[in-house]
């Protein structure tokens, strides 16, 4: 059996895939689904999959982010990235010799992906291809501009508040508190919307239910189980960073 994650946060997209893969490889089980990057890396660190099926643009981690986490969590997890870039990327998936699937996935192109990786199954994934993959999409077009302020409210105040001002973002039920060195806020969002809408490069998921301005962050330790605690510059209390996402400080 062949135990695979897939991770898409558009539902359609992932019952379409699953169903596929079912058909084109009928000894692949897919043990587990994500919707979103930090949920997929915690299902690779719990399940160690042969094969992870990643979203190159999903909530929280990116896709590319998720596979460099697998590199250390899960060494042996081959890769394929699905991917909605149009043919302008394209050459940089084939310079990087990295798998990957456009979206709508066909099933021709998804066979011709399981193919491969049946020789590949066993082996440990190709670290060095997926830095190729990482430099050579750094210059591609983004969507739309990330979040620059909020509101949320204070009390019985409403405020204009700067995203680069907030230290981190925690999910509080069906909304999330935004963390700033003045005290908390609350947002009427959730805090899975929320991280669609920030700014990747700045705003960092480390937990499932914490989001982090890097900027905020003064120090990262680790513990003996790899999971780690964040120092922040103007705030006292220390946030958890969950194992998987302890690949985001490698270079702290």
């Amino acid at each position: 059996m062949i135990r695979c994650v897939v991770a898409e946060d558009e539902e359609l997209l992932r019952r379409s895939l699953i169903e596929l893969l079912g058909q084109v490889w009928p000894e692949a089980t897919v043990v587990a689904q994500a919707e979103d990057g930090g949920a997929a890396a915690e299902a690779i660190a719990a399940e160690k999959p042969d094969v992870a099926f990643l979203d190159i643009r999903m909530p929280g981690m990116t896709g590319l982010e998720v596979a460099a986490a697998s590199i250390e969590l899960s060494p042996a997890t081959q890769v394929v990235f699905v991917t909605a870039y149009d043919q302008y990327a394209i050459d940089a998936f084939e310079k990087g010799a990295v798998d990957y699937l456009l979206k709508p996935v066909n099933r021709e192109r998804l066979e011709a992906t399981v193919t491969r990786l049946k020789g590949r199954v066993g082996g440990e994934a190709d670290a060095a291809a997926l830095a190729r993959l990482s430099q050579l999409l750094a210059g591609l077009p983004g969507g739309r501009a990330p979040l620059t302020w909020i509101t949320a409210s204070s009390g019985t105040e409403t405020r204009l508040v700067m995203v680069e001002d907030v230290a981190y973002f925690r999910a509080d039920n069906k909304y999330t508190v935004a963390m700033t060195a003045e005290g908390e806020m609350l947002l009427r969002k959730p805090l899975r919307e929320l991280i669609a809408e920030l700014d990747p490069n700045l705003f960092k998921q480390v937990h499932r239910s914490t989001i982090v301005n890097m900027r905020a962050v003064a120090s990262v330790s680790r513990d003996e189980t790899g999971k780690g605690t964040i120092k922040l510059k103007t705030r006292p209390e220390r946030l958890s960073v969950s194992q998987p996402y302890m690949t985001l400080f490698r270079a702290m």
